[in-house]
């Protein structure tokens, strides 16, 4: 099979799901992010899903959900109780989603897209009319592409058929200030007088770095770049999460997906040291909040930061 680069894409190969007929590049991509939610909460087998739950989670309706879940009913993972709803019907501690449910040809061109842009190698002012050649997709592709990254905050339309990607996280001066950035509001956010984290609000987040020390330990296993990432930023967000400010919450998910579209390209580049590290400062970070040590879970998150931020280049940080 040839590259993605190399094969020429039209709206209805973007569009052909991976594993069904009937699903979109949405759902397949939301019942990965799912099948990886249920991985990193540590589920049994035979738990009980609750649509109302994950259309919470992942701040969607019940019904693109209920889509999603058929795929896992269809893979195998998910099987209907005897009654009624769904239960988990597989041990899915070392599964790679990607195995089941691969990404699709848009997923992948998105990466794409936005690995060129982090490299330089796609210009911060672009034309529909010229990304059309570039990745030989009609303009109904480009412009899905062009949409998601926006609903991102990544990137603004211009008058006419321009688009103009976020000033982003170019250059030393522009890492400073937004690792400046991160410690006023992720400081800020543990201190807010609305804080609460239960145990089982960050379970998840302490079970996917524990599984990702595992791998590391055993030092056969290569962690991607793009499953690293996910981690690190559901740590940064889960902790904003619990502030109960919505304005902080949203902070640290911009500065996320602005580090998402700048550093995809570093992150592949990451020693498993390095990542080793970070995850047991997270998970001594983690240790203070759940012991109630807020103002030792915060001198931890700085000492974090300031250390990541030494850390940081142009091309890569965590």
């Amino acid at each position: 099979m040839r590259k993605l680069e190399e094969v020429p894409m039209n709206e209805t190969m973007i569009d052909r799901p991976a594993r069904s007929e009937a699903a979109s590049p949405l759902q397949i991509d939301l019942a990965r992010r799912i099948l990886e939610r249920i991985r990193d909460s540590g589920w049994t087998v035979g738990t009980r899903v609750s649509v109302p739950d994950l259309a919470r989670t992942f701040g969607v309706s019940r019904s693109p959900v209920s889509a999603a879940l058929e795929l896992l009913v269809a893979q195998g993972i998910l099987s209907p109780f005897e009654t009624r709803g769904l239960q988990l019907a597989r041990d899915v501690a070392d599964l790679d989603p990607e195995d089941i449910l691969p990404s699709s040809p848009l997923e992948e061109l998105y990466r794409r897209m936005m690995r060129e842009r982090a490299l330089g190698q796609l210009p911060q002012e672009v034309s529909e009319a010229e990304l059309m050649p570039r990745y030989q997709v009609s303009r109904g592709v480009v412009r899905k592409l062009l949409l998601r990254f926006a609903a991102e905050g990544l990137v603004q339309r211009l008058p006419g058929h321009g688009w103009r990607f976020a000033d982003t996280l170019v250059g030393e001066d522009a890492y400073r200030e937004s690792y400046e950035f991160r410690m006023a509001v992720e400081c800020a956010a543990l201190r807010s007088p609305m804080f609460n984290a239960g145990p089982q609000q960050l379970a998840p987040v302490r079970r996917a770095h524990e599984r990702i020390l595992a791998i590391v330990s055993t030092g056969k296993t290569l962690i991607g770049g793009d499953e690293w990432f996910r981690i690190n930023a559901s740590f940064h967000e889960g902790l904003a999460a619990c502030s109960g400010n919505r304005f902080l919450a949203d902070a640290v998910r911009q500065q996320n997906n602005l580090r998402r579209l700048q550093e995809s390209a570093g992150f592949e580049e990451l020693p498993a040291e390095r990542i080793e590290q970070s995850c047991r400062e997270h998970l001594a970070i983690l240790d203070a909040v759940e012991a109630g040590e807020i103002e030792w879970a915060e001198a931890l998150l700085r000492q974090h930061l300031r250390q990541a931020s030494e850390f940081a280049s142009p091309q890569r940080s965590i």
